[in-house]
Formats: structure tokens, sequence, C-alpha cells
């Protein structure tokens, strides 16, 4: 139960850096420009509908696609890790990618923004799907997967609380405060993707199979 409980938590630390939610509220409020409280609402809650089915698709089919491309747990962590580290990187320097994916463009009121570009590629992006397939690696039973699976309801909900109230949140923490915000998650995000691609690359360099072969060419 323990590691239940793990997994629950870890999914949250592992999704909530990068899908970023409080970084994304600027760029909602600028793509919802004149829509009334309500229709904004409905648009967050049905972005994370979205999210969660785009993540959970990916937890479920992810094994059956890595299996069928030929690629290795070891692999996706690293390539992962590397995607991830850039995205932190963008939001460390400044740049508009990655953790909000959104660009602050005037849009025509009441545009259905819920699945695109709000839940891809802002919520389930890149980052967020490599993280949630990495964790493929930890599951291994179905009460595991249920237990990922919750982890990113709450990461769901984390999202749609702050997009709801996301007229409050930009004018409490202020433009000066977000800023600092987004280089504190991106920092957070760089050393989530350099832990990824250590334990890809640690478990590459403990491989039975890469050992048994490095041993064999060392001995004929």
């Amino acid at each position: 139960m323990f590691h239940f409980w793990q997994l629950i938590l870890g999914t949250v630390i592992g999704l909530l850096p990068i899908i970023n939610p409080i970084a994304v509220a600027p760029a909602f409020l600028a793509l919802t420009e004149g829509d009334p409280d309500g229709y904004r609402r409905e648009l967050a809650r049905r972005s994370c509908v979205y999210m969660v089915a785009i993540l959970v698709s990916f937890l479920i089919g992810g094994t059956f696609i890595m299996t069928f491309f030929g690629i290795s747990i070891p692999g996706v962590r690293i390539a992962g890790g590397l995607l991830v580290v850039g995205i932190g990187m963008g939001m460390l320097s400044g740049r508009d990618e990655g953790g909000s994916g959104l660009q602050r463009r005037p849009e025509a009121p009441r545009r259905d923004i819920a699945f695109s570009p709000l839940a891809m590629p802002t919520l389930s992006g890149p980052g967020s799907i490599a993280v949630t397939i990495g964790f493929t690696s930890l599951a291994r039973d179905w009460l595991d997967y249920i237990a990922i699976m919750l982890g990113i309801v709450v990461v769901a909900l984390a999202n749609y609380i702050v997009l709801s109230l996301s007229t409050r949140v930009v004018r409490v923490i202020g433009q000066t405060g977000m800023r600092a915000l987004t280089r504190i998650m991106g920092f957070l995000i760089v050393c989530i993707g350099i832990q990824f691609i250590v334990n890809g690359l640690i478990a590459f360099a403990t491989d039975p199979d890469l050992l048994r072969a490095i041993r064999d060419g060392l001995h004929p």
C-alpha cells in the first residue's frame, strides 16, 4: 500500500511542474478575453478532462508503442529527460515554450480551445507524455496503474482550480511574481529531467545483456 501512495505522490510531483498551470493562467486569460467566467470554467473543465484522457491513453498504450518500435525504458527515460531539460531551460531563460505552450494572441470570442491548444499540447504536451510513459517502468501490476491514473486526476483537478481562478491568481501574484515562479518551476523541471537521464544511463550500464556483450567482447 505504501508503494501505491508513493506512485500517486510521484506522479503529481513529476507532472505538476511540467504542466505548470500557474504559468498557463495568463495565456488562458488572453485566449478567453471577453468571455464570461462561466464559459471560462467550462473550457477549463473540458481541457482537464481531455488532458486525463490523453495521458491515460499513453500510460496504458505506452508499453505497446515502445514494444512496436523497439524502444527500451532506459531510452525513453533518457529521451524524455533531454526533452524535459530543454523545457526547463526555456523557462529559466524566459522563453515561452514547453511550460505554457501558448502564445498570447488575440482570438475570436467563444472559440473552442479546450482540446487545442489547451489540452494538447499545453497540458499534455511532449514533456508530460514522456514523464507518464516513464512511470510505466515503476508499475508492477494493475493497482500501480490505478495509482498513476489517480495522480494524473489529482494534477487535472489542480489545473482546473488554477485555471478557474486564473483572474484572481494573476492579479494576486502579479507579472513579477509570475516570472519568478516560472523560473523556479523551470529549475525543478531541469532537475527532474537530469534525474531521468541519470536513471536511464544507470539502467543501460547495469543491463545484463549489455554487460554480457561487453564481457564477451573483452574475452572472445
